[in-house]
C-alpha cells in the first residue's frame, strides 16, 4: 500500500488538505512531528511522498518548509492543496461556553481568533501548544487542564470532542496552500494551470542581482505569483529567493526562462512544476507562445544555414 506522511499529529489542517487529493485515496496517511521529519521521510523512501504546508494568507510563508526544500537530498512538488483555515472551539463532553476559562492552541491560530475570544470568553486564557491537532490531543484527557482547545474542526472526530463553537477565526477568507513532495521524478503532465516552483541562488550581492532574475522572466512572459527571499544560514546578509512561476517546465517560455537563470544564478534548484489548485489560467502574451519560440528557432536556423529566412 502507497504511504504519505503529513505534517501531524491527527486532526492538523494538513491531513484535511491531504484527503481532499486523489493521491491519498486508499493510501496509509502516516502523521510526522515536524515539517523536517515528514520530508526526511520522503528523502529517505519511508513514503512514498508527504504533504507540507507552503504558505498562508494572512501569516505569510512557512519559511522550515521554504528552507528544507532549498537544501539537503532534493526533493520535487507534484501537487497543491489550499484549505480554508476555519477554526473551531472544542471541549470534553460536558463542557459549556460558560467552563471554559483555560484554552490551548498554536499561537498562529491564537492571533488568528483574538476578536472572537475576546467577545464570546473574554475572561479566558490562552496558553500556546505544539500544534492544534496537539492542543486537542491534550483537552481529551480527563485529567487536562484546560478546558478547551482551538483547532481544525477534524480533530474533534479524532480525540472525541464537542465543539462548541463553528467559524471562529477573525478572517473569514484565511486560507493556507499544502505541497505534495516526493523524490525527484518526472513533473505531471502540462494541464495549462500550472506552476513551477524555483530556489534561486545568486553568485554575490551586487546591484541588480535580482533584476538580472527578474529580467530573464519578464522578457519571456513568465509571471511570478510568489517572490521572497530567505538567508542562505551561511552568512548575514546571504540570501536566496524563493519563487513561484506560473506556468510547466514543458513550455518554451518557462523552459527558455530556466536557461537564461541558469545563466545568471550560481545555482536553480527545481522543485517541480505542477498543477495549480485554483486551476487559474496564465495571460501568455504575444510572442511569447510556444508557436513563437517554434517560429523563432527555424527563422534562426534557416539563417544560419541559408543566410535567407
Amino acid at each position: 500500500m502507497k504511504k504519505i506522511g503529513y505534517l501531524g499529529p491527527r486532526g492538523t489542517f494538513t491531513e484535511a488538505a491531504l484527503r481532499t487529493l486523489a493521491a491519498a485515496d486508499d493510501a496509509e496517511l502516516v502523521p510526522y512531528a515536524t515539517v523536517t521529519m515528514a520530508l526526511d521521510a520522503a528523502r529517505a523512501g519511508d513514503v512514498d511522498a508527504a504533504l507540507v504546508p507552503l504558505e498562508n494568507s494572512v501569516e505569510g510563508s512557512v519559511s522550515q518548509t521554504l528552507d528544507e526544500l532549498a537544501s539537503g537530498d532534493p526533493l520535487v512538488i507534484i501537487d497543491e492543496a489550499a484549505v480554508q483555515v476555519e477554526f473551531s472551539l472544542m471541549a470534553r463532553p460536558g463542557t459549556t461556553l460558560e467552563d471554559v476559562r483555560l484554552i490551548t492552541t498554536h499561537p498562529h491560530a491564537h492571533a488568528q481568533c483574538r476578536n472572537w475570544l475576546a467577545t464570546a470568553v473574554p475572561d479566558a486564557r490562552v496558553v500556546p501548544a505544539l500544534s492544534t491537532a496537539a492542543a486537542a490531543e491534550e483537552v481529551s484527557d480527563p485529567a487536562s487542564r484546560f478546558d478547551a482547545a482551538i483547532s481544525a474542526a477534524i480533530a474533534a472526530e479524532h480525540y472525541g470532542l464537542d465543539v462548541l463553537a463553528h467559524g471562529i477565526g477573525d478572517n473569514s477568507f484565511a486560507k493556507t496552500r499544502f505541497v505534495l513532495v516526493t523524490r525527484p521524478t518526472a513533473p505531471p503532465a502540462m494541464t495549462g494551470a500550472d506552476l513551477t516552483t524555483l530556489s534561486l541562488f545568486i553568485h554575490d550581492s551586487h546591484p541588480g542581482a535580482l533584476l538580472e532574475i527578474l529580467t530573464e522572466l519578464s522578457v519571456r512572459g513568465v509571471n511570478l505569483t510568489r517572490l521572497e527571499s530567505r538567508p542562505t544560514q551561511k552568512q548575514l546578509g546571504n540570501y536566496y529567493f524563493s519563487v513561484d512561476l506560473e506556468g510547466h517546465i514543458t513550455e518554451s517560455r518557462v523552459g527558455e526562462a530556466m536557461r537564461g537563470l541558469h545563466r545568471v544564478c550560481a545555482e536553480v534548484r527545481y522543485l517541480g512544476s505542477y498543477p495549480r489548485h485554483d486551476g487559474a489560467m496564465p495571460t501568455v502574451r504575444q510572442g511569447v507562445s510556444d508557436e513563437d519560440f517554434s517560429d523563432a528557432s527555424s527563422w534562426l536556423k534557416d539563417l544560419r544555414e541559408k543566410g535567407i529566412s
